[in-house]
């Protein structure tokens, strides 16, 4: 056999292979297969009130208190935060500290926050409506006054900080209330551990894609949500997510009604 042809055949032969092993559990419209669970949608926000989460969302902040948030960093006897409540939404009080979900087990997930840079436009650059918004392994996503405010491209609102800068700028004006709508996959391992599929981000802003199944090396394991104090009164309102699943995984059964 010529010595050309044999390695190609082989690579055919192993790749027939893999597909016979890969045989799909159910056919084409194959009546057998789970029905996907029904979830209520919820509503749209509007500047003057945060929309209602879907039916299966995990809220993690609904306008009326800290219960589910502690000031983040060094912890003491009392760790509430020093933010403020009012009208719905909580406020940054500049050089309180950082504050996080006292949930640190967020992993494949759809996660919704709402945020508004100050009306009263004061600074530029990094130092007008600075906050950022941590997820774990995944990093920073800035969240930051970027409407007709040039600084670095990936330290603008909706970068990945320090790594992809948005793919767009959708920022709305100073005081406008703004949407981040993040999916996060934890990455994949086999039975040796070993990384078979990457973390992966995806980022809206504003109903905008402006980051696409963005790949993280490592093995990023379940996270919470840290929310930081860059010295600004940035507002936050509606902060919730969603448990993500694969197909045809089972329905929780404590989520059945």
């Amino acid at each position: 056999m010529n010595r050309r042809v044999a390695p190609v055949l082989l690579i055919f032969a192993l790749g027939w292979f893999a597909l016979a092993q890969e045989k799909p559990k159910y056919k084409p419209n194959d009546n057998a297969r789970p029905r996907p669970p029904v979830v209520e949608p919820g509503t749209a926000s509007t500047p003057a009130a945060p929309g209602r989460p879907p039916a299966d969302a995990v809220v993690l902040f609904d306008g009326t208190d800290f219960a589910k948030w502690r000031s983040s960093g060094k912890k003491k006897d009392d760790d509430s935060p020093k933010w403020k409540i009012e009208q719905g939404y909580f406020e940054i009080v500049p050089r309180t500290g950082g504050i996080e979900t006292r949930e640190r087990t967020i992993g494949d997930a759809q996660i919704h926050v709402e945020w508004a840079t100050p009306a009263e436009v004061k600074g530029n650059g990094q130092g007008r409506g600075n906050s950022g918004i941590y997820l774990g392994g995944f990093g920073e996503i800035q969240v930051l006054d970027s409407f007709e405010n040039d600084t670095y491209p990936d330290g603008q609102a909706g970068g990945l900080y320090g790594k992809f800068p948005p793919l767009v700028n959708a920022s709305r004006k100073p005081g406008e209330w703004q949407v981040f709508d993040i999916v996060a996959n934890l990455p994949r391992l086999d039975a040796n551990g070993k990384v078979v599929r990457p973390a992966r981000l995806t980022v809206f802003h504003n109903g905008v894609l402006i980051h696409h199944a963005v790949e993280f090396p490592g093995k990023i394991g379940p996270f919470g949500l840290n929310l930081q104090d860059h010295g600004n009164p940035v507002r936050y309102r509606n902060i919730w997510y969603r448990k993500l699943k694969d197909y045809d995984e089972p329905a929780d059964p404590k989520s059945a009604k």
